[in-house]
């Protein structure tokens, strides 16, 4: 019977061969770590159930490279999406074009002109960087790039309101992922909220009526992001809102959420004021996301009139939450596609947004060929990502018959890479629209794997 002499010390797993390719590997100290673990495991194992043998040293390193295995795995990593939700956002929204990450490859793995100026050889400003191209895209006097549209809002409200009153409707009170609220984010920046209309009925004679009964600094707009109000409603334009609010000497704030350069109504789709469009109606300051309708990384993108935004510049605030080179070298990146008028061809998710239901069907037929099982059906697939709520395009899907669905996606999530895909009626539903066509064969393989175990 064994005992906890026969336990090997850490020096004699040390010495072994399988040691040394493990600190070749991992490296010393977290291989030290390992065998600590596994042998206190084992001490411990033995001493409250003395029948259990004491491992031996095979198993014992055996164990501890599982451990460090499974201590290294990374837990953001890429898998293939399958489900037809475009912006998908526990899926990391949209997917970068090759110039997108490319430029960012770059930047990461250099130095760059982050600030610095080539000119004068002397200290320049981050803040210029992606600035010339969005205010050629925009029409906007000035822009400046921040890490996400929340810290934009943030940051604008702070900048601007000066702990003095902002007037919002009701009917924009949002609450998007993970708990951000608007009256939140308006608190904590120090605004004092001034609630105008009801839940689904605002009047322009509402905007009217604030302004001239108390001091406003700015009147805002929500984006309502990933719901819609509908039935008995009624809601002012942005350009009477603008008419109003300037004849009393008081900025607009168009929050887009999303925000897109682009016509969404060009695909089918209702349509999303765009970026120029709220400008053009007069807004004075407008944000949005820079990962999800414009499909570049994250970002928030501010643009507006060059006083307002020379104040938002210099904030205290706009250090803590400025972007980093990384993001900027994208943003920019992204924003060339649209310069050059390639954003449908280079762009992924507007590619996957004017790709038609009959290239999907092609797609999904070649996938039952090569198969040799499922059904080519017609589906819908969706935006997502707070963009757009309850808007879907015309697809086709492949659907397959499965006896246990859940186990099956179990399966898909456990390939590599993992694939996620979706079901309805137990039925495994995958839209091509979301695969990129670099992931088509490993999808395929995926799928061979899954069905034939």
């Amino acid at each position: 019977m064994t005992n906890l002499r026969s336990l090997p010390s850490v020096d004699k797993l040390l010495k072994t061969h399988t040691a040394a390719e493990l600190i070749a590997e991992y490296g010393r100290p977290l291989v030290l770590d390992a065998f600590r673990t596994v042998l206190d495991e084992a001490r411990t194992a033995f001493l409250a159930k003395d029948s259990k043998p004491v491992p031996p040293a095979e198993t014992l390193l055996d164990l501890a490279e599982s451990r460090l295995d499974a201590w290294t795995q990374p837990t953001l990593y890429p898998v293939i999406n399958a489900t037809g939700v475009i912006l998908h956002t526990n899926l990391g929204r949209a997917p970068l074009s090759q110039a997108v990450t490319k430029a960012m490859d770059m930047v990461g793995r250099n130095y760059s002109t982050l600030e610095f100026d080539m000119r004068n050889g002397k200290r320049g400003s981050r803040l210029i960087h992606a600035e010339n191209v969005l205010k050629r895209l925009t029409g906007a006097e000035a822009a400046v790039v921040v890490n996400n549209n929340a810290s934009a809002v943030m940051l604008i409200l702070s900048a601007l309101a000066n702990r003095r009153r902002v007037v919002i409707a009701r009917s924009q009170l949002i609450e998007i992922g993970g708990g951000f609220r608007i009256p939140d984010v308006m608190k904590q920046s120090g605004a004092k909220l001034v609630e105008v209309g009801t839940t689904n009925k605002v009047h322009l004679a509402d905007y009217e009526r604030a302004i001239a009964e108390e001091p406003i600094k700015l009147v805002m707009l929500a984006h309502r992001s990933n719901f819609k109000i509908v039935g008995f409603t009624e809601e002012p334009s942005l350009d009477e809102i603008v008419r109003v609010s300037h004849a009393a000497g008081v900025p607009v704030i168009d929050d887009l959420g999303s925000g897109t350069l682009l016509d969404t109504a060009h695909y089918g789709l209702i349509h999303e004021r765009t970026v120029q469009e709220s400008l053009e109606a007069g807004a004075d300051v407008v944000s949005f996301s820079g990962d999800k309708l414009f499909g570049g990384p994250q970002a928030g993108i501010i643009v507006g009139r060059a006083d307002l935004l020379a104040k938002i510049k210099k904030h205290p605030l706009a250090r803590a939450v400025r972007a980093d080179k990384v993001a900027l070298a994208g943003i920019t990146a992204n924003l060339m596609h649209y310069l050059k008028d390639e954003a449908e061809r280079e762009i992924p998710i507007w590619r996957m947004i004017a790709t038609t239901p009959q290239q999907n069907q092609s797609r999904a037929e070649v996938w039952q060929r090569e198969l040799g099982q499922g059904r080519v059906i017609e589906g819908r697939s969706a935006i997502g990502g707070g963009s757009l709520p309850e808007e879907t395009l015309p697809t086709f899907l492949l659907e397959l018959d499965v006896k246990k669905p859940d186990k099956f996606l179990a399966q898909l999530r456990k390939q590599n890479p993992p694939v996620i895909a979706r079901t309805e009626n137990d039925k495994i539903l995958l839209d091509p629209r979301t695969v990129l066509p670099e992931q088509e064969g490993a999808l395929l393989v995926a799928l061979q794997n899954v069905l034939r175990d």
